[in-house]
């Protein structure tokens, strides 16, 4: 294991490990991890056969893996004791598939998948039941598609993409002229385009273009309950933490991580790196490598100094009270001179 997860032994390299668990429930046989270093008192309590951990960790009597990272070496170790289940190759004769649609015979189509006409669907790919498939819209190579997903006509799905379950790519973007007023919907006829090793979490939406395209770049990771707008960008990278809104036209750079409940306004820039506090609100451009934080959003440090002040805000507007009428005796007392 130390070669796989380019690590070092500190301890007995020969002992076996067989399953991975919490540092908590962990006993023999189990491998663990400490990638906090607030949980390290927990190496002196685990039962753990081994324990994955960072540099510099020290523990007498425990055998210790070392690797650099070790929420990574997690990763990897656990891709490794539980790989995913490799799908046959085959299609339902249950599935609806329309004529004109291409569909390999190297790809897993579950019962109850509908497939329309012109679309594309490449070797490796895994659609479960409930699947829609637009017309003309294309799936690439080894990407797997949840029960119920939905991918509305034309929209592009990149290689290795992960949709789960509940995902709508492609519905309609909210346009109206005379919002309030007259709601006249404006048609929406681009698309959606997701690149390779995209993941997007359970029941979020991104909404299809008004005439070019919403666009989710590569290695992007978007969490469950997702509201995306149409035309947004969201770069390479960037990570979108669960119930996010992002307003159309928004545009987000290279490795942005934006927190839970965060809202985005339309038409605004996001600068590449730059990360948003959960459940703030950002109405303007922000430019590259800021933190920021609150509704509306500031400096993130800024917006702790804040809230720390909150809880003393009467006890501060008693002390102000009380100053303001010492200057004004004070004040009294040199015009009487």
């Amino acid at each position: 294991m130390a070669a796989i997860l380019n690590g070092k032994v500190v301890g007995d390299g020969l002992v076996v490990v067989e399953r991975i668990r919490g540092i908590d429930e962990a006993g023999q046989g189990d491998l663990a991890f400490i990638a906090n270093p607030q949980y390290r008192k927990k190496l002196e309590t685990t039962n753990a056969s081994a324990i994955l951990v960072s540099p510099g960790t020290e523990s007498t009597g425990k055998n210790l893996l070392v690797v650099p990272d070790p929420y990574v070496a997690l990763g990897q170790a656990l891709a490794l004791f539980y790989p995913e289940e490799t799908e046959s190759a085959g299609i339902s004769k249950n599935a609806f598939i329309e004529e004109g649609a291409v569909v390999s015979k190297e790809a897993t189509i579950y019962p109850g998948v509908y497939i329309g006409r012109g679309a594309r669907i490449e070797r490796g790919v895994v659609l479960y039941p409930g699947v829609f498939v637009g017309r003309d819209a294309v799936i690439d190579e080894r990407s797997v598609l949840y029960p119920n997903v939905t991918v509305y006509r034309r929209c592009i799905i990149g290689k290795r993409v992960v949709l789960h379950a509940g995902v709508v790519v492609g519905a309609d973007g909210f346009g109206f002229a005379g919002p309030g007023e007259k709601n006249m919907k404006i048609p929406q006829v681009g698309i959606v385009q997701i690149d390779d090793d995209v993941e997007v979490g359970a029941n979020t939406t991104i909404d299809r273009g008004t005439l070019s395209k919403t666009w989710i770049q590569r290695g992007v990771k978007i969490d469950n309950l997702v509201q995306i707008g149409h035309n947004v960008i969201i770069g390479e990278k960037s990570v979108i933490v669960a119930q996010v809104g992002i307003a159309g036209s928004a545009g987000l750079g290279k490795s942005c991580i934006i927190g839970g409940q965060a809202g985005l306004g339309g038409h605004i820039i996001i600068g590449d790196h730059v990360m948003v506090g959960g459940q703030s609100g950002v109405h303007e451009d922000v430019p590259p490598g800021q933190v920021v934080s609150g509704t509306l959003h500031m400096p993130h440090r800024n917006w702790l100094k804040v809230q720390a002040c909150l809880p003393r805000l009467p006890e501060m507007r008693k002390t102000i009270t009380s100053l303001e009428e010492r200057i004004e005796k004070l004040e009294k007392r040199t015009e009487d001179k």
